[in-house]
C-alpha cells in the first residue's frame, strides 16, 4: 500500500511503491546522527574523488603550528586522524547540539577543549567566537560555516587558514525533487574566496571540482540523509515523502544503476599578513 502524501511534498504524479522498496527504505530512518560516522555507508555511496589531497594539505600546515583551531570538529573524527601532529595547543568549535557531547568526550582524552560554538549559514553579521585576538597561528575547517573576519581576528599575524568547502549549491537532484531550492547559494568558491580578501587575508591558493555522489539504492539515500538532514525537507519521512523518493528511484536504482548526485567541494588556504619589518636605525 501506497502512504499518504504530505501537502509538503512536490506536486508529482502518484506512483504505486512496492511495499518492499517501502519496508526498505523506512529501515534506514534512524533519527538525529551522533558524529559524523559514515562507515556504515561504505559500498552504499561513493563519492568522485577530488583532485587534491585534503589530509595531505593539513599535514603541511600542522607541521610547526604552535596553536590550532579546528572549526565544526563534528564528532571530533577528522582532526583526530591528526592527534600526533597536534600541538598541545589546540583547541575545536562544534554547533550541531547532537555532536557537542559526543566530541567532548573524544577530545578530552588528548588534552583538546571543545568549545559549543557555530557561526548561522543565513546570518551575514558575524557571530563573536568565545576566543581571544590573535589567538592561534593555524585555523582549520573542513565543511563549516564561518565568518572571514572572525577567522582573521583569531589569527596572528602570518597565520593561515585552510578550509575545505561544501559548495551550497550542491545535490540539486535531490533537493529539486523534494520541491527545495538549493542549501546555501552563496557558498561558492568565488564568494568565500572574495570575503576572505574582503577581511584582509592574502588567498595563498585553492581549487574547486565538480563530481557526484553515486547511491546505490534509495536505502542508501536515505540513511545518508539521516547524517546530512538539511538536504532533505524539515519534516522528511520515508512515508511523508515516498513519491519523491520512488521518483529518484526510477533515475537509476530501479535499472539496477546507482543514483548520480551532483558533488561540489572547493578548498581555500589564506594567510594572514605579518607586518612589515620596521626598518633598522642607522648607526
Amino acid at each position: 500500500m501506497t502512504p499518504p502524501r504530505s501537502n509538503s511534498a512536490p506536486d508529482l504524479p502518484p506512483m504505486a511503491i512496492p511495499e518492499a522498496l517501502l519496508t526498505s527504505w523506512r529501515a534506514e530512518e534512524t533519527g538525529p546522527a551522533q558524529g559524523w560516522d559514515f562507515s556504515a555507508l561504505a559500498g552504499r555511496v561513493e563519492e568522485s574523488p577530488v583532485p587534491w589531497d585534503l589530509d595531505d594539505l593539513y599535514r603541511e600546515r600542522l607541521a610547526g603550528a604552535r596553536s590550532v583551531l579546528d572549526l565544526g570538529t563534528g564528532g571530533g573524527e577528522h582532526l583526530l586522524r591528526f592527534v600526533d601532529l597536534l600541538p598541545p595547543d589546540t583547541i575545536a568549535t562544534e554547533g550541531w547540539e547532537p555532536n557537542v557531547p559526543i566530541a567532548r568526550a573524544a577530545l578530552a582524552g588528548h588534552g583538546i577543549e571543545l568549545v559549543a560554538f557555530a557561526q548561522p549559514d543565513d546570518v551575514p553579521d558575524p557571530a563573536p567566537m568565545p576566543l581571544a585576538d590573535a589567538r592561534f597561528d593555524l585555523v582549520l575547517n573542513r565543511h563549516e560555516s564561518y565568518h572571514p573576519v572572525e577567522v582573521a581576528r583569531v589569527l596572528r599575524p602570518g597565520g593561515y587558514f585552510l578550509t575545505q568547502q561544501v559548495d551550497g549549491r550542491e545535490f540539486d537532484e535531490v533537493r529539486g525533487a523534494f520541491g527545495l531550492g538549493p542549501h546555501a547559494p552563496g557558498v561558492t568558491y568565488r564568494r568565500l574566496r572574495e570575503g576572505l580578501l574582503g577581511a584582509d587575508l592574502e588567498i595563498v591558493d585553492g581549487a574547486e571540482s565538480v563530481g557526484h555522489y553515486a547511491f546505490a539504492d534509495i536505502a542508501a539515500l536515505v540513511a545518508y540523509l539521516q547524517l546530512i538532514p538539511w538536504e532533505a525537507p524539515a519534516d522528511f519521512t520515508v512515508d511523508r515523502y515516498a513519491q519523491p523518493l520512488y521518483s529518484l528511484h526510477q533515475r537509476g536504482p530501479a535499472r539496477g544503476e546507482p543514483l548520480l548526485v551532483q558533488r561540489r567541494r572547493f578548498w581555500l588556504l589564506a594567510r594572514k599578513p605579518a607586518p612589515a619589518p620596521a626598518p633598522a636605525e642607522d648607526d
